[in-house]
């Protein structure tokens, strides 16, 4: 009773402070915003807007409040209002949001697959099944515009760059050593397995300040957070098999995984061009462990340990009775720990180490070399939103390599190597001026302990958006990255070789659609030049320069037909280098002018497939005859390749899996080799570098054990 009467004597003051808030919100061009949000500040008093934009709702709050208005796709209007029983009227336009869904972004020179990434072009699955790449990153990759296939490599070569000049990042720390070791003239292996990420980000020119070190290419992979399922995961494969198997907790999940590989029965199999006295085998093992630390944070840990070891015989070229016996062994160890946090609600953090480990132990004759590099990286990262248009990375980072190479004989052996210490700062501003137009301006500040002298390099991005689906983007920035070991480990003084990079690029991505074209030009300094012959370099300077320059074409669909997904890619190439032990200015060994690729992959869900194949092309490459007047006169025949792949669900728990490499066998020539000295008759002679085999046949059957029997047949490691 007594409460009633509380109530029936304060009934005429609360009348009398009864607020009135009304009013309109428009967009800039004066439509009215359905639906929008309208409401006081820290209280439940509020409404939506009707079909004319229009308002109104009382309120029995009493002094300073802030009235606030969201929509989706609109920056949020706030506005103080003093509330005392007089009537509020509120005319609010709202400002469009740089963060709305088809907002402006960034894609000169990147290629990007994430969660969260617009531009979506090639996620693990992708990799996983393309036709020819046999599940290998680089292989995949090699499908996009702006890289050619090296077959001899394996590796990723950019526009003009060779494979050393692309690096790789996991969680935004570097990788030395990436790939796997090879026999001589036989492509190599990226170490990771596509499975293990859930973003792929491959950047072929102009990329973040926040990466250093790399000359032509980034290639910025990020790991799968904390795992959802409990599952065991078996492999056996022609080239082996492996075993995984995943555990879950409650706010972390642990992975691990043993491989083991042996191509011998293969080889026994299918005949080689390479004479193996011991076929390549490998130990590997992976662990990752993922623990969301709260519900903005995440701490990782991933690990990669391996052991390979292979024997063949090598005949020399101008006697080719002769076999020199060689022998590689390889010892590898890499670690990563990541942590990522939203510190406020406009600060984040993300910050972590890496360490690798890589021994190459080499036989060749009597003649033995063993290669020793121990690195580290470590990086802080803060990103501040300062407001919804204008946002700041900043951070730092420190790597440290220590390199030492020993040569010994029956008649003895030397040491040689050096200690690089390199210290960076970095920043970028990224202010969006309006939804279609993006400036990304930032720079790197860096010094290396063997040259003690510190470099500046500017990067700028910007992006304009034409109209709802179309963009262009250009991108510029300076880059360096120290030269080779071979030759810092005899002149630590030498300067790194740098390339400045200058990208325009307009992009459409519409109803599952994608169209690109990108053009380019990079400027190479300080390349690393030499006399005499690549084994017994002389006179070793950074004198070399280059160029390198072309147009990049890309279409991706997978719409237009049901189940079906395609793209096409075409690269021009136009590059000169005057390096290594060149005369003058030629187009390099490894370069080719024309680069096409055709990857289709077709979903039969009537028997549970997927079928596939990938088309490649790549104009002839040049080379160099001894015995003709002239430097890199020749050029190889075009290389062409074939590739056809087959998954088959036989029942939710297993998946068959077939690929066949250069269906039609064809004998793809890749450059040739000569002898150093020439014949009775006074001739250079010359052979072939080849693939290893005509075809390379995968056959594999992989099995999934969870509760779950719908789970997605993708290994976690």
């Amino acid at each position: 009773m007594k409460r009633l009467l509380l109530i029936i004597f304060f009934l005429p003051s609360l009348a009398m402070a009864q607020t009135t808030i009304s009013g309109t919100v428009t967009d800039k061009k004066g439509e009215p915003v359905l639906g929008a949000n309208v409401y006081l500040k820290d209280t439940y008093d509020g409404v939506s807007t009707g079909l004319e934009g229009e308002f109104t709702f009382d309120t029995f709050e009493s002094g300073e409040f802030q009235l606030v208005i969201s929509s989706i796709g609109f920056q949020e209007f706030t506005q103080p209002v003093n509330l005392d029983g007089t009537p509020v009227k509120i005319e609010a336009t709202l400002k469009i949001s740089v963060q709305q869904l088809n907002a402006v972004v960034i894609t000169a020179g990147s290629f990007n697959a994430s969660d969260e990434s617009k531009q979506v072009i090639m996620k693990s699955l992708d990799i996983a099944t393309t036709a020819g790449a046999t599940a290998d990153i680089a292989g995949a990759l090699n499908t996009l515009p702006g890289t050619q296939t090296v077959g001899e490599s394996g590796r990723l070569f950019v526009r003009g760059g060779d494979g050393y000049e692309t690096k790789t990042y996991i969680d935004g720390m570097q990788v030395l050593n990436d790939y796997s070791p090879a026999a001589p003239n036989t492509p190599s292996r990226n170490r990771f397995s596509p499975f293990i990420f859930k973003g792929t980000s491959f950047s072929t020119g102009a990329y973040s300040a926040e990466y250093g070190q790399a000359l032509s290419s980034a290639l910025i992979l990020e790991s799968k957070d904390v795992a959802l399922l409990d599952r065991t995961d078996i492999s056996l494969m022609t080239v082996g098999a492996d075993v995984s198997h995943t555990a879950v907790g409650d706010k972390s999940s642990f992975a691990g995984k043993l491989q083991y590989t042996n191509l011998t029965p293969y080889f026994k199999l299918l005949d080689q061009r390479v004479n193996w006295d011991k076929a390549p085998e490998s130990v590997d093992g992976n662990f990752a462990y993922r623990h969301k630390t709260s519900e903005t944070g995440i701490f990782k840990i991933y690990g990669n340990l391996s052991h390979s070891n292979m024997d063949l015989y090598e005949s020399e070229i101008l006697t080719p009775e002769i076999q020199v016996p060689i022998g590689i062994k390889n010892n590898y160890s890499y670690i990563n720990g990541m942590y990522k946090e939203l510190l406020t609600d406009k600060l984040g953090f993300k910050g972590g180490a890496s360490f690798t480990y890589n021994q190459n132990q080499f036989y060749r004759d009597g003649d033995l070399a063993d290669l020793n590099e121990a690195g580290g990286h470590f990086k802080g990262v803060f990103d501040y939103t300062f407001s919804e248009r204008v946002s700041l990375k900043f951070g730092s980072e420190v790597f440290v390599r220590d390199y030492t190479q020993e040569f010994g004989n029956e008649t003895g052996s030397f040491t040689e190597g050096f200690d690089e210490n390199i210290q960076a700062l970095f920043a970028e501003l990224d202010v969006f001026a309006s939804a279609n137009f993006v400036v990304r301006a930032g720079g790197r500040l860096e010094n290396n302990s063997l040259q003690n002298s510190p470099r500046l390099e500017p990067r700028l991005s910007m992006a304009y958006k034409t109209s709802e689906y179309g963009q262009f983007s250009f991108g510029y920035g300076k880059f360096h990255q120290s030269v080779q070991n071979e030759f810092l480990v005899s002149d630590n003084t030498l300067d790194p070789e740098k390339a400045d990079h200058y990208i325009l690029n307009y992009q459409v991505i519409k109803n599952k659609r994608t169209f690109r074209v990108e053009t380019y030009y990079k400027d190479y300094r300080s390349l690393i030049k030499y006399d005499g012959v690549v084994n017994n370099p002389l006179n070793v300077t950074t004198n070399g320069e280059g160029f390198a320059r072309g147009v990049d074409l890309f279409w991706r669909d997978n719409k237009t037909f049901n189940n079906v997904d395609y793209w096409v890619s075409y690269s021009f190439l136009d590059t000169e280098r005057e390096y290594k032990n060149f005369p003058g200015s030629f187009t390099p060994t490894f370069a080719s002018k024309h680069n096409f690729s055709f990857v289709y992959k077709h979903f039969i869900d009537a028997i549970d497939s997927q079928i596939g194949f990938t088309y490649s092309y790549t104009s002839g490459r040049p080379y160099h005859n001894p015995n003709l007047d002239g430097f890199n006169q020749l050029k190889t025949k075009s290389y062409q390749d074939l590739s056809f792949n087959i998954a088959y669900l036989l029942n939710p728990s297993v998946i068959v899996y077939s690929s066949v490499n250069n269906v039609l066998g064809r004998d793809n020539i890749f450059g040739y080799e000569y002898s150093d000295a020439p014949n009775s008759e006074g001739e250079f002679v010359g052979r072939a570098i080849t693939q290893p085999a005509k075809r390379f046949i995968f056959l594999g059957v992989f099995i999934t054990l969870s509760k779950d029997k719908t789970v997605n047949q993708l290994p976690n490691l």
